[in-house]
């Protein structure tokens, strides 16, 4: 499929992968998100009115509505809205006309919204997740909620959010591929716009920090669907967990700033009519900030059993990393100081959040220091301050939304109103969070307070509502604009300079006429099909180029997101036939519900989906062109999808690292020693060593034959690789088997479960080769695929030896240790 419908065809929004419409799906999505988190809000700020609540929520559902509201949020609002706007204007901005793999970013999307949709489902599976947005261990595993019906809802809730982290995880892929490989002629690194410089940085920690998270989500999906018990025992699974997700939860708080930080710079540069102060320093301090952001994670950690020498390391890092920080906003301060203000609705939300944001960082100065920390840790002055920092991202990405409607919608808003809503809207904020300052005493997650703090919470609540007003003259003002606003010039704001703000709003499909270039150091369009190349007649290249179509439509990402979202609700139910079997040999469990039918047939039917789709999505022919004249340092030497195999491949590292790190942890807190091998013999693990590292060099020999279009050779070394990976999983089958004749089960103790987990994600990543292996091997038997562009088995190879290298690293661990 490749014609796309007109806009106001539904179709058109089932079928595209254009970056622009793709980006108003993220915005319109994540604000629905908005709505949804921010009722949920509204509903237990009305239950806090008194002191032990007004019996408007029992405790289960308080815990769940202050569960999900963190949830949606953190995960389905604030990084989603982001990247809605990173792929509408990120390929505008850097010159190109989609981003690199333009059906991943609608997979990416359909991902993103099937998640969503599971996550609403999950409260009408009894319960939904109900143990705080952080997910604590052991709260967050089956033993502490046995009742079937909230245990298939929190499941369901754990598996959403793993499929969100998937759609993170291929859109990072995207955006950096597209960053580093698709900018305008003359475009460099130093130069980009700060917007995209600030989504540079956030996908590139999106990518570890992420990556982190998912490794803890498959472990917490193991503990509650196949009762493995990593985080369910008294032996450091508490802070195995801890370190697991704050890993990623403090870089996540940058990774939410960043683009926010990036529509500052942009509207301040705009709105104070100069260039950012100091830009080149303000860029290497968010490069410090995006580094220094995986190094302070155990600050959260500080009333844990950690070490002082250790704790006081990480106050050090702490301190270190807000001074970037300090940087950043005395640059904003100055280019107030050295332009010519106008404050516009923009300017306004902007300068909003940098008075939030320093209030916020203020605050959290004192959670940083270890004695302080722990007087404040747990109470609402934490709730306070993380609330400030994090809506000062989101009024900054509201400034946004004012900032580049004209672009995106065609039409202008009305400055009256815009204004009325950053006046509601700031005096709401503060009356919701400033008063928890005051009554700082509370305990976070409990509506149980002193009744001398009772005002402040009715402040707080009165706020909420005020704060939520804001947001319906929000949407009031771009439903007013849609249908009576007149229409936007190009250029609607004078001293704007990027690259969107050149073209027509909105902009045509295709985004560019002519080919944008920076050669002579400031924006032109390049024609290229009368670019004199040969005395002054374009070469037959030149015209060829000019002639490639690009697709823009293709149903199977669609498809692919629904056979997921299927596929894992079907999961979500499957725990009380585990616990079945495993009570059948000798498993000592609670009530873990009864089996329904229904979820089988649902997993099967997900998988149903997901095969069919996802042959068709290998299948179909969509051209995405490559620019041909294009910056590409320091990635030139590689094409696109081998870059973004690289990538991928560098967060499947990070997920392995966290599953070993997780074996490593667990084994020195036991005590190292104490730890016998689990499988029956180091010869069947030797014998798969010998099997893998030879099925790589069936592998390479593919790629030498495809290089030569030995259409035999490739087609027996492909066979032969196939082979060879059926025989690996056939040994590791008859290892399992054994110990499960000995009794022996991945329920059975910790040590047992991080070796079938382990060890078993390692398979899991065999088999998904192996069905790539056979799907080529289908194209090469039925069309002579890889003949004349041998490159896709080049790719496969790359993931193959990753997936042997990391067999090099578990072989030893866990069958010679």
């Amino acid at each position: 499929m490749s014609d796309l419908p007109p806009r106001t065809s539904v179709k058109r929004w089932l079928v595209t992968t254009n970056h622009k419409d793709v980006g108003i799906l993220y915005l319109s999505t994540s604000l629905f998100f908005l709505v949804f988190g921010g009722v949920l809000a509204l509903i237990f700020r009305t239950h806090l009115w008194e002191a032990g609540g007004i019996d408007l929520l029992t405790n289960r559902e308080y815990n769940q509505s202050v569960s999900v509201h963190g949830l949606v949020m953190v995960f389905w609002f604030l990084s989603p809205i982001a990247t809605g706007f990173a792929n509408y204007l990120v390929p505008l901005q850097i010159g190109a006309k989609d981003l690199a793999f333009p059906r991943l970013n609608a997979l990416s999307y359909w991902f993103y919204l099937f998640s969503g949709m599971l996550l609403g489902i999950s409260f009408f599976q009894g319960s939904s997740f109900a143990g705080g947005w952080t997910m604590y261990a052991p709260l967050n595993v089956p033993t502490y909620t046995p009742a079937m019906e909230a245990m298939t809802g929190g499941t369901a809730t754990i598996l959403a959010l793993t499929l969100f982290v998937m759609s993170i995880t291929i859109g990072t892929v995207n955006f950096l591929v597209t960053i580093h490989r698709s900018r305008a002629e003359g475009l460099g690194l130093w130069n980009l716009p700060m917007f995209t410089w600030s989504w540079l940085l956030t996908v590139w920690m999106m990518l570890f920090a992420f990556a982190a998270l998912l490794a803890a989500l498959l472990l917490l999906s193991t503990d509650r669907i196949f009762l493995t018990q990593y985080f369910a025992t008294d032996e450091g699974s508490s802070l195995m967990w801890a370190h697991l997700f704050w890993f990623f939860g403090h870089p996540e708080v940058y990774i939410v700033f960043f683009p926010a930080l990036g529509i500052m710079f942009e509207t301040f540069q705009t709105f104070c009519g100069r260039r950012l102060v100091g830009r080149k320093w303000v860029i290497i301090a968010m490069v410090l900030v995006a580094v220094q952001s995986f190094l302070v994670w155990m600050h959260h950690m500080f009333l844990t059993a950690i070490n002082l020498e250790i704790k006081t390391l990480f106050m050090a890092t702490t301190i270190g990393i807000s001074l970037p920080f300090d940087l950043m906003v005395f640059a904003l301060i100055y280019t107030m100081v050295k332009g010519r203000v106008r404050f516009t609705t923009p300017f306004l939300f902007s300068l909003g959040a940098l008075v939030l944001f320093i209030l916020g960082g203020i605050t959290g100065v004192f959670l940083g220091a270890v004695v302080l920390d722990y007087e404040f840790r747990g109470t609402y002055w934490v709730v306070a301050h993380f609330h400030y920092v994090m809506v000062a991202g989101v009024t900054a990405l509201v400034g946004g939304l004012y900032y580049w409607w004209p672009k995106i919608s065609g039409k202008m808003y009305s400055e009256a109103l815009g204004k009325l809503n950053f006046a509601v809207y700031f005096i709401g904020f503060n009356l919701l969070y400033f008063p928890q300052f005051l009554a700082w005493e509370t305990p976070r997650r409990v509506f149980h307070y002193s009744e001398s703090v009772q005002i402040y919470h009715q402040l707080s609540t009165v706020g909420a509502f005020v704060f939520g007003a804001s947001f319906l003259i929000m949407f009031a003002t771009f439903a007013h604009s849609w249908l009576r606003g007149p229409r936007a010039p190009d250029n609607p704001w004078e001293f704007s300079r990027t690259a969107e703000w050149a073209i027509p709003s909105p902009p045509p499909l295709e985004n560019w006429h002519d080919r944008p270039s920076y050669a002579s150091g400031q924006l032109e369009f390049v024609d290229d099909s009368t670019t004199a190349t040969d005395g002054g007649v374009a070469t037959a290249e030149t015209a060829a180029h000019e002639e490639e179509h690009a697709d823009h439509a293709s149903i199977w990402p669609l498809g692919i997101g629904l056979g997921m979202g299927v596929f894992f609700l079907g999961l979500s139910g499957m725990t009380p036939y585990v616990a079945q079997f495993a009570s059948q040999r000798g498993a000592e469990l609670t009530n873990m519900g009864q089996t329904n039918v229904l979820y089988p047939v649902i997993l099967v039917a997900g998988l149903a989906i997901l095969a069919i789709t996802l042959f068709n999505f290998g299948k179909e022919e969509f051209n995405v062109p490559e620019m041909a004249i294009a910056e590409r340092w320091p990635f030139g030497g590689v094409d696109n999808t081998k870059f973004g195999v690289w990538v991928f491949l560098a967060s499947d590292v990070v997920v392995f690292g966290a599953a070993i790190g997780a074996y490593i942890f667990a084994r020195i807190h036991a005590g190292w020693g104490t730890w016998d091998p689990v499988p029956p013999s180091t010869e069947a693990g030797l014998i798969n060593t010998y099997i893998l590292l030879t099925s790589s060099f069936t592998v390479i020999l593919a790629l030498v034959m495809a290089e030569r279009e030995n259409r035999k050779g490739l087609l027996g070394t492909m066979v032969a690789t196939l082979l060879l990976g059926l025989t690996f999983l056939g040994v590791k089958s008859w290892e399992w088997s054994y110990e499960f004749a000995q009794g022996v089960y991945w329920f059975t103790e910790l040590h047992y479960s991080i070796y079938f987990v382990t060890t078993g994600m390692h398979a899991l990543h065999v088999i998904l080769g192996l069905l790539v292996a056979s799907f080529m091997i289908y194209r090469i038997v039925s069309v002579d695929a890889y003949l004349e562009d041998h490159r896709p088995v080049e790719y496969f190879g790359l993931y193959w030896h990753f997936v042997d290298i990391v067999w090099v690293f578990l072989f030893p661990l866990f069958y010679l240790m």
